[in-house]
């Protein structure tokens, strides 16, 4: 399954990488929004899963310079464009979303940000990747995650053709992920529609547990 997934990335962005981020900009709306949630503090530790070309990452690295930068995706493609973006300014791997070792990767367990940006709507096992990713927040950390939002305050044209185009290229808008989160017990959980629920911003933020009293 992930091999498959894998190649399917691959295929879907050998091309696609030299031309994404120009074309994306016009309707990968509120990326920039979530960046703007983060607020990390100096010395933070900021993960972006399906990191792609390494547009967020350079644009947290410009926001919030002095931080330690991380980033996983599935397809060597994309990290092949990433790798170029970034230098040595973040710690880049392939990585399964689903399942993957950040001690491994990267030397580092715990992340105090970690970001999800449009990848939910591709993951196919999209729920075990927002459970592996909390599992990864340092206590206090925060899992960022912006992506298409339900449309429910769309006119029902404009959803059925953002839906059947976005098919297309194998992504399908996560409708319960407001209510999948809120079944994330022991964290506080945000969820902000954007753009008359175009898009959608949900913030995890793991709780900190202090000793007995």
């Amino acid at each position: 399954m992930v091999e498959t997934h894998s190649a399917l990335m691959d295929q879907i962005y050998r091309r696609q990488r030299f031309f994404y981020d120009a074309t994306r900009k016009y309707y990968l709306f509120g990326r920039d929004y979530a960046l703007r949630q983060i607020q990390a503090k100096a010395g933070a530790h900021i993960l972006e899963i399906a990191c792609g070309t390494g547009r967020n990452l350079d644009q947290i690295d410009m926001r919030y310079p002095d931080r330690h930068l991380y980033g996983l995706d599935i397809s060597s493609e994309m990290l092949l464009s990433a790798r170029r973006k970034l230098g040595d300014r973040a710690k880049l791997a392939q990585a399964d979303a689903c399942n993957f070792d950040p001690a491994s990767l990267f030397g580092q367990a715990k992340f105090d940000h970690i970001v999800m940006s449009y990848c939910i709507s591709m993951i196919p096992q999209w729920q075990s990747a927002l459970k592996e990713a909390v599992s990864h927040l340092a206590p206090g950390g925060a899992l960022h995650i912006v992506d298409f939002g339900d449309q429910s305050r769309m006119p029902p044209w404009f959803e059925r053709g953002l839906r059947n185009w976005l098919a297309r290229f194998h992504v399908t808008p996560r409708d319960d992920l407001k209510m999948i989160l809120a079944g994330i017990e022991g964290h506080h959980i945000s969820h902000v529609p954007l753009m008359r629920s175009y898009a959608a911003y949900a913030c995890v933020k793991k709780r900190i547990i202090g000793p007995p009293s």
